[in-house]
């Protein structure tokens, strides 16, 4: 069996990021510290974080007043920093500095006057973050037929912003439905989307030329994880979405000879590795990496944290 890994795959640094300030955050505040929402999409992650000590709460109101918050890489609304002064908490915030970077261009849009138009999935944390970001009017779309149904006449002066997980395809298309029905328009490019997530499609459209089965490595709840997936079936190729070698069935491979590999942005490299270690107890494995994107892009922790250490 050949095993062929795309490059790039795993842990983007907006994700390291947030893990680092977890870690940190456990060896320089006094026990516990709570953490709202998944840290990031990934159950391995957020389990080995529980096991050091960390505590992850669904609401705020779940986190003793005067206690540490971190607040999840996906973002979080006005409403819920609000509520966390009220109470007192010691907040950390480890929103991916490429969210952040929406938030602003959201605000900063609905600042000019325009109507903004957020193309992300509906329930995200991400986008639910993003939506109470904006103080203006703000609209979610995920498709080019919502964008046709949005009940905002013609003429008004709109922007469009991005969840950064989505697809780079899926969203010039969606782009495209806004201009095509407004008359102003400004957004920023499709490059702007996060990184992580076009260097991961790039390459497992890359990938998809070579194998004849695809496993994405990935929770279930990670958008990204999921797109890479579909990415796999538009090309025609069996694809599978899994949280670790557990997950492989066999059958999936009968009659296969070459298994190409990815990873959401969120799953780290060991869960690559625990698949392939799923393939080999199936029959000897030759494994090959494709040639891809080298990514050196790294983000500074909070400032709190780097006096801490």
């Amino acid at each position: 069996m050949k095993i062929i890994l795309a490059q790039p795959r795993s842990f983007c640094a907006g994700v390291v990021r947030a893990i680092d300030i977890v870690e940190r955050a456990l060896a320089t505040r006094d026990a516990p510290v709570y953490v709202r929402h998944e840290i990031v999409h990934n159950r391995h992650v957020v389990d080995g974080l529980k096991a050091k000590g960390a505590r992850f709460v669904d609401n705020l109101d779940d986190i003793p007043a005067d206690a540490v918050a971190i607040f999840s890489a996906h973002g979080v609304s006005r409403a819920v920093e609000d509520e966390a002064a009220t109470r007192n908490l010691d907040v950390i915030d480890a929103t991916c500095p490429l969210v952040t970077k929406v938030h602003n261009q959201g605000q900063r849009y609905s600042s000019l006057g325009r109507t903004v138009i957020l193309i992300g999935h509906a329930g995200h944390a991400e986008v639910e973050g993003t939506l109470g970001r904006i103080t203006g009017p703000v609209h979610l779309v995920e498709t080019r037929d919502d964008v046709l149904n949005l009940d905002i006449p013609d003429d008004t002066p709109v922007a469009y912003i991005t969840q950064t997980t989505l697809s780079v395809d899926d969203t010039r298309q969606t782009i495209e439905a806004i201009k095509a029905r407004f008359s102003d328009v400004i957004g920023p490019e499709t490059r702007d989307i996060c990184y992580a997530t076009q260097n991961r499609q790039t390459a497992v459209r890359n990938l998809c030329t070579h194998v004849d089965v695809l496993l994405v490595v990935g929770s279930a709840n990670s958008s990204n994880s999921n797109r890479l997936r579909e990415i796999g079936e538009e090309y025609g190729i069996p694809s599978y979405l899994v949280a670790d070698g557990r997950q492989v069935d066999p059958e999936w491979l009968a009659g296969k000879e070459t298994i190409g590999i990815t990873a959401g942005a969120s799953a780290p490299d060991v869960l690559v590795d625990d698949v392939i270690a799923a393939l080999a107890k199936l029959g000897p494995v030759e494994i090959k990496a494709l040639q891809g994107v080298e990514e050196r892009i790294t983000f500074r922790l909070p400032p709190e944290l780097l006096k801490a250490s």
